[in-house]
């Protein structure tokens, strides 16, 4: 239980926007983008402060521990400095921070495929309204589902924890992936559909 209170990932992603972990609004974002773009490493820092907690936050939801979400959250970080010319358009940083997250953790599955998926926490809405028994019986509900979660392919699983659990819009979710909004919903229903198949 400490440790839902001390770790990031146990955190709802409504508290994450409502501004427990700052991000950035609208009409802040074509600044820092043009200050990044002019190599200013204090903007640098402003991006790391500003957004670290949702980066760290999307890697340990897609399985990662502790410490290799730290590294993989770092190593996007680093990649989106290092690219940050690639950003037409300041309005899209959130979405193309998320794309260099889920191609740096694509790229960890695909070097580690034997490694378990660890760290998918569902969030359980209703724990504060369940006696003792029914919240034990929701909890193991969780728990399944979670572990379902882990056993979905990268690209199924990635529309899940995007749209779900980080509670991006089906057309943000669509935008961090690189793909068209068919293409994700049509991933997100397969993933839906192997979900059902798997925790029934």
């Amino acid at each position: 239980m400490t440790e839902q209170k001390t770790d990031p990932a146990y955190l709802t992603s409504d508290q994450v926007h409502a501004g427990q972990y700052e991000v950035h609004p609208d009409q802040k974002r074509h600044s820092l983008v043009a200050r990044l773009k002019a190599g200013d490493r204090a903007a640098a820092a402003e991006l790391v402060d500003g957004y670290y907690q949702q980066i760290y936050l999307f890697m340990r939801r897609f399985g990662h521990d502790r410490q290799t979400a730290e590294d993989l959250t770092q190593e996007s970080f680093f990649n989106a400095w290092h690219h940050i010319g690639q950003l037409r358009d300041g309005k899209a940083l959130d979405s193309w921070l998320y794309r260099i997250a889920a191609n740096v953790s694509r790229l960890y599955w695909r070097r580690h495929k034997h490694k378990e998926v660890v760290g998918i926490e569902i969030i359980d809405v209703s724990a504060g309204t369940e006696d003792g028994y029914d919240r034990v019986g929701r909890y193991e509900q969780l728990d399944e589902l979670a572990a379902a979660v882990g056993r979905l392919p990268v690209r199924l699983r990635e529309t899940i924890v995007l749209h779900y659990m980080q509670q991006l819009t089906i057309a943000s979710a669509a935008e961090a992936l690189g793909v068209k909004e068919g293409t994700f919903k049509s991933r997100l229903n397969r993933a839906l559909k192997a979900l059902r198949k798997d925790v029934t």
